[in-house]
């Protein structure tokens, strides 16, 4: 009797879900890995820890999305990042760290709203990030400080696909009465994908200072090749900024993360990015990655250099569920001492000129 109560809200439900032919989706990855890192004080000791996350940091989110006719689907998704060591919401990051509602089209492309990944980020993971398999944002992923980050606030971004040629343009409002562009980021990407063993992209980002208007210059570009099972890619960087240059309320970086990343020390940064993936049998993939950085700064003592390696084995448990071995080593000169560039997570800064990471961990995607 009781679920014959129960049967008739059920299907009520369910058919006015089918009617409107709309669907939400709770998913999420959990990633915690167990990590050792040399020189992790000024002293020069070694540390072993939990991280704050593993390869990719732990997110939970909703998304969801309404058929409305006429080939035009409503789309929304809000998703929240957290430290699965200790189960904390990531500090540096609001609560709801994605958020956003649009318009899709299957002919005009899409309009979204809100918080969400910018035009940089979006071009380079389509065609040339580091280990393309894994969920980002990824812990020792160097190239994300060079896109800006991953995510901006206030950002409006349309992007469409025409045959091979995907296209993306987004603007991030500033908000500020009387100085309508202080703290506004302008963007564009566009991307050649043919589905052949080439592809390639490019992305232009100016950001403009939450306090004074000056400009931050980003550009980048790059391409992979695939051939059977293996992928090679590459990728060129730079970022320029103007002298006033130190805030930037939109995001990604909160002032603490500036000072942390050295942001604010150079008046140009340029990285080479270079890296290969090799899947075995579906179920293991190995890469190898490299990453060269060139700054030159304000002034003569605030120019370095950085070179950065990675191996990575990853075996595949299960559809959802996999486990990896990571191994990182990375030698920093002049000003680049000290600056967190391994990523986006936050793994702290290489306060002597070299540093080893070894990482073991195990990732589950919902």
């Amino acid at each position: 009797m009781k679920n014959a109560h129960l049967a008739g809200p059920l299907l009520i439900i369910l058919s006015t879900g089918a009617f409107a032919q709309s669907s939400v989706t709770l998913y999420g990855v959990i990633d915690s890995n167990v990590r050792y890192l040399t020189n992790a004080s000024s002293t020069g000791n070694s540390l072993v820890e939990m991280g704050t996350g593993g390869m990719s940091e732990s997110e939970v989110g909703i998304r969801g999305v309404e058929d409305i006719g006429q080939g035009v689907s409503a789309i929304f998704r809000i998703e929240n990042r957290f430290f699965s060591g200790s189960g904390q919401s990531d500090p540096a990051l609001p609560f709801w760290n994605t958020a956003f509602v649009g318009l899709r089209s299957a002919t005009l492309g899409q309009l979204t709203l809100g918080r969400q990944t910018n035009t940089l980020v979006d071009t380079v993971t389509k065609v040339y990030a580091s280990n393309p398999w894994i969920p980002y944002s990824n812990s020792f992923q160097p190239e994300l400080t060079m896109t800006a980050g991953i995510w901006t606030s206030n950002l409006a971004k349309y992007a469409i696909r025409l045959g091979s040629l995907t296209g993306e343009a987004s603007y991030a409002f500033g908000g500020d009465a009387g100085h309508t562009s202080y703290g506004s980021q302008m963007a564009f990407g566009l991307g050649w994908l043919p589905g052949g063993p080439v592809s390639l992209a490019a992305a232009y980002s100016a950001i403009r200072d939450s306090t004074n208007g000056s400009l931050a210059k980003l550009w980048t570009a790059g391409g992979s090749y695939t051939w059977d099972a293996t992928q090679f890619h590459a990728g060129y960087y730079e970022n320029r900024l103007d002298p006033g240059f130190s805030s930037y309320l939109n995001g990604p970086f909160t002032q603490e993360e500036l000072m942390a990343l050295k942001y604010l020390d150079f008046s140009s940064r340029r990285m080479m990015t270079a890296g290969i993936t090799q899947t075995v049998s579906t179920t293991w993939h190995f890469s190898l990655n490299y990453w060269r950085t060139w700054q030159s700064g304000k002034t003569t003592d605030l120019d370095g250099t950085a070179s950065q390696f990675q191996l990575v084995a990853d075996y595949s448990l299960s559809r959802r569920t996999d486990v990896y071995l990571e191994g990182d080593y990375s030698l920093y000169r002049g000003d680049l001492i000290g600056a967190q560039l391994q990523g986006a997570n936050a793994l702290g800064s290489a306060v002597k000129s070299t540093q080893l990471g070894l990482a073991a961990g195990v990732r589950h995607q919902f």
